[in-house]
């Protein structure tokens, strides 16, 4: 269940929020969801939900001065968000993952266990394929854009250029046997909240030798995953965004984020991801090397 947060403390009817011409609160635009907030609060804030207005201003000022050295390409965030949480994560209170289970820490030792032999053994991200449900902030390109009909719901990821098309008529999901790298996704509106439930999300085969800070690989969760998504217009320029995801194949329970976006004028460009892919070639190219090497009894 997802705990309070900023969508909770906004009365329905706000006049700030646009609504479309049919009556429905407008989601329209292109929303950036960037920030220095991370998914996990970092051990330095255990025990700590949110920072003061001098703690943030603190926190943001020594980010900046890390990432002096930043590529030029990059495009995070410098900002915590509006409510200086310490953490996107908001259940479990401690705001953290929760433990994986037996089942799922098995699955990532196994993945973690054995090397790299083609492409098909790297993340779909790597790939060029897709990214993640939910899509978190990142390096770069974090801006969504929706379109909204009375009977759907687009969004456009700008990252790897997807686009999720959610019918909101009530169909069911499509059967468990066909599965699709951002699943079968169906939306209702609750009051003011655009709620969109994703199952059937399609899991590749995933070889890995850590867990990245914040990892959702899909190589490391189960086909029992269930995505539920919280769009609210809470005002002209801000859209809150919160998750709840849940996998008893992989987590001990359910856990649950928020994050604000913001609105930006755009336009959102083409994402070229496989233009010149050169990090999938030297991946590859080093595994080969490798092997070259343990023959060679190097």
């Amino acid at each position: 269940l997802l705990i309070p947060s900023l969508a909770a403390a906004q009365t329905a009817g706000d006049s700030d929020v646009p609504r479309t011409p049919w009556g429905a609160p407008d989601l329209r635009g292109i929303w950036d969801n960037r920030t220095i907030t991370p998914l996990e609060r970092p051990r330095q804030f255990a025990g700590k939900e949110t920072l003061t207005a001098e703690e943030a201003t603190a926190h943001e000022a020594a980010t900046a001065k890390q990432r002096v050295g930043d590529r030029y390409y990059w495009d995070r965030g410098t900002r915590t968000v509006s409510d200086r949480r310490t953490a996107l994560i908001i259940d479990p209170a401690d705001g953290r993952v929760p433990p994986l289970t037996p089942e799922g820490q098995q699955r990532f030792e196994d993945g973690r266990s054995q090397g790299v032999n083609g492409a098909e053994e790297r993340s779909p991200t790597e790939r060029c394929i897709t990214r993640t449900v939910p899509r978190l902030p990142g390096l770069y390109n974090n801006n969504y854009q929706i379109f909204q009909t009375p009977g759907y719901v687009v969004i456009l990821m700008e990252m790897i250029h997807e686009a999720r098309i959610v019918p909101l008529d009530g169909r069911p999901h499509l059967a468990p046997t066909i599965r699709q790298f951002v699943g079968s996704s169906r939306g209702r509106w609750e009051g003011e909240t655009l709620v969109v439930e994703t199952v059937h999300l399609k899991q590749p085969l995933i070889r890995r030798w850590n867990r990245p800070e914040n990892s959702l690989s899909r190589g490391d969760l189960s086909d029992a995953l269930r995505v539920v998504e919280r769009f609210t217009r809470l005002s002209r320029d801000t859209l809150d965004y919160e998750f709840t995801v849940d996998d008893p194949g992989t987590w001990t329970r359910p856990w649950s984020g928020s994050l604000p976006m913001a609105r930006v004028e755009g336009p959102m460009f083409e994402f070229a991801c496989h233009e010149g892919n050169y990090g999938l070639l030297n991946i590859l190219a080093g595994s080969r090397a490798e092997e070259r090497a343990a023959e060679n009894g190097r």
